[in-house]
């Protein structure tokens, strides 16, 4: 059954229900072998024109799916069906944590848009360990995105970030750290220089003491940020990732936004905004740090994709890579196809020979 057909039965239903649904259905089709074949057949699209290769990472295609939608990795056996090239599981917490009270997801099918104040709900990093070690195959790179508990003080937020890498280390391929959810109260005051600057080179000290346990590589490690930061602030995050002893190898750009247009007055809940409102402002992110960056750090552009032209656009503002989520919300896997169908056909059409130079092209 299409998403088209199923959309308007989960619009009934509250956003938090329907989005446990999905994971449900998602995590009992990870154990039937031969739904999960028709379902990759449906959805994958094979295409050596997409797949591209960063931080050692071999990634089939560049659609990605960002943190928050699997948060304890329940549904990560049957993700790589819906065609995606990368997984980001998360945000994960070294404890367990109820996230803040409910309702706390609304949805605006109008503006195509999403509010969510979760505030990191989880099982922990011990449970999201327990299944990642338990999958049995891994065809797809897993992002392993980290923040810290509500009730940790930020002079000790390092703590929480080194626990929760601690037990998920062996079973991911890159980490991301996430200092810019604004559903966690003071967890953006991380994304200031210096204390950025303290807090990543902790993480990275143990992201090589565990690559020395654990016999292989440390985790390429990735910056989740804000896309409310001015271009002085943008600039010297961009700076993490140069010299010859960068604390960052890439970026995440950007985070849900709280920030509301006066001209969309009914988009008034509190917590961060999602999907379609978000692009243009994600995009200005992404180009501000490809620039800074002169291009040498690979961006992950995640914020309002809805379509392959959405998709196409963050790609000329600098994406090497991108995620979606609200885009499923609206659109379903079918997005995934789409975009992956007609990517090369917009940058041939704008006279580009492949991904590779139609990224950054609009800056």
């Amino acid at each position: 059954m299409s998403y088209g057909l199923l959309r308007p039965l989960l619009f009934t239903l509250d956003p938090e229900h329907a989005h446990t649904l999905s994971i449900a259905a998602l995590e009992a089709l990870g154990h039937m072998p031969q739904s999960l074949a028709r379902v990759t057949r449906r959805y994958r699209v094979s295409d050596p024109r997409l797949a591209q290769d960063f931080w050692g990472l071999h990634f089939p295609n560049p659609v990605g799916l960002a943190a928050g939608y699997d948060k304890d990795a329940r549904a990560a056996a049957a993700l790589p069906a819906l065609g995606l090239g990368f997984i980001e599981i998360g945000t994960v917490t070294p404890r367990p944590q109820p996230g803040n009270p409910r309702p706390r997801v609304f949805r605006y099918p109008a503006q195509r848009a999403v509010i969510n104040r979760m505030g990191f709900p989880g099982e922990g990093a011990a449970a999201v360990a327990q299944r990642l070690a338990a999958l049995s195959s891994h065809p797809i790179p897993i992002g392993l995105n980290l923040g810290k508990n509500k009730d940790t003080p930020l002079e000790q937020a390092q703590d929480d970030y080194i626990a929760a890498l601690e037990l998920l280390f062996h079973y991911g391929d890159y980490l991301c750290v996430n200092v810019s959810s604004p559903n966690t109260p003071g967890l953006r005051l991380l994304q200031g220089e210096k204390v950025l600057r303290e807090l990543l080179s902790a993480i990275a000290a143990a992201n090589q003491r565990l690559a020395e346990q654990h016999q292989r590589p440390p985790l390429p490690l990735l910056l989740k940020i804000a896309p409310d930061l001015g271009d002085d602030d943008l600039n010297a995050i961009a700076a993490l990732a140069l010299g010859t002893k960068p604390l960052v190898d890439g970026f995440v750009a950007t985070n849900t936004t709280v920030e509301r247009l006066a001209s969309q007055p009914e988009l008034s809940e509190c917590g961060g905004l999602s999907g379609a409102p978000l692009l243009e402002q994600s995009n200005a992110v992404i180009a501000q740090l490809y620039r800074a960056t002169r291009g040498q750090a690979p961006i992950i552009g995640v914020g309002g994709i809805l379509s392959a032209a959405d998709a196409y656009a963050k790609i000329r503002a600098g994406a090497s890579l991108l995620q979606i989520y609200s885009g499923l919300i609206f659109r379903g896997p079918e997005l995934v196809r789409e975009i992956l169908e007609t990517l090369p056909e917009l940058w041939l059409k704008d006279g580009y020979p492949d991904l590779a130079h139609a990224r950054g092209s609009a800056t």
